[in-house]
């Protein structure tokens, strides 16, 4: 059996912008995965009154950030609010092909096209094209398909790609200098074609 394509891991959180501010200079520490969750469970390092809630998005984020190197820990630590914002939405899309298609798919064609919104109409559209590539989605239950969509949609709204995720207005979107380099320096040909609309 192929692997999936999609999981529903991403109903932990949106980019979770201060929790990976923490794990990114964690990780710049040189701590191991097992070692940041002992900080986490132990030390409370998120600064979360709920432990489950901690530990779900601490292996959230480290599974987002792991896979990269430490140029782009430092993007999301030490980054300007911009440069961490832009740098967590590469890391979302690599580690969510739910997040990366629906931008290439879906907001790519809007923007080509002179589109002004993302609909909800247009997500439930996506997401049977989604079911055709990858079955296994068709099992998740009715809640984690609306919390999925509410987090994509959340993600849209924290990099400024949309306005809101209630209104869903497209804005325009440029990347960054710094984000720019770090893809000239660190080929993502996965992100590159997601967001080549943007170029």
């Amino acid at each position: 059996m192929s692997p999936s394509r999609y999981n529903a891991d991403i109903v932990a959180g949106g980019l979770l912008l201060r929790e990976s501010r923490i794990i990114a200079g964690l990780l710049l520490q040189g701590l191991d995965v097992s070692a940041i969750q002992q900080q986490v469970r132990e030390d409370n390092a998120l600064q979360k009154r709920s432990p489950a809630s901690a530990k779900r998005q601490a292996r959230l984020i480290v599974n987002r950030l792991h896979r990269f190197d430490p140029a782009l820990w430092r993007l999301v630590h030490e980054g300007t609010f911009e440069q961490t914002t832009q740098a967590l939405l590469l890391a979302a899309i690599e580690q969510h092909k739910i997040v990366g298609d629906f931008v290439y798919t879906v907001v790519g064609e809007k923007h080509r096209t002179f589109q002004k919104t993302v609909s909800n109409t247009d997500w439930s559209a996506y997401f049977e094209q989604c079911a055709q590539r990858d079955a296994s989605i068709t099992a998740w239950s009715e809640s984690t398909r609306t919390k999925v969509k509410t987090v994509v949609f959340r993600i849209l709204a924290e990099a400024k790609i949309i306005d809101s995720a209630r209104r869903k207005h497209l804005l325009p979107f440029f990347l960054l200098p710094e984000i720019r380099d770090y893809l000239h320096t660190h080929p993502l040909p996965y992100v590159n074609q997601c967001l080549e609309s943007f170029a």
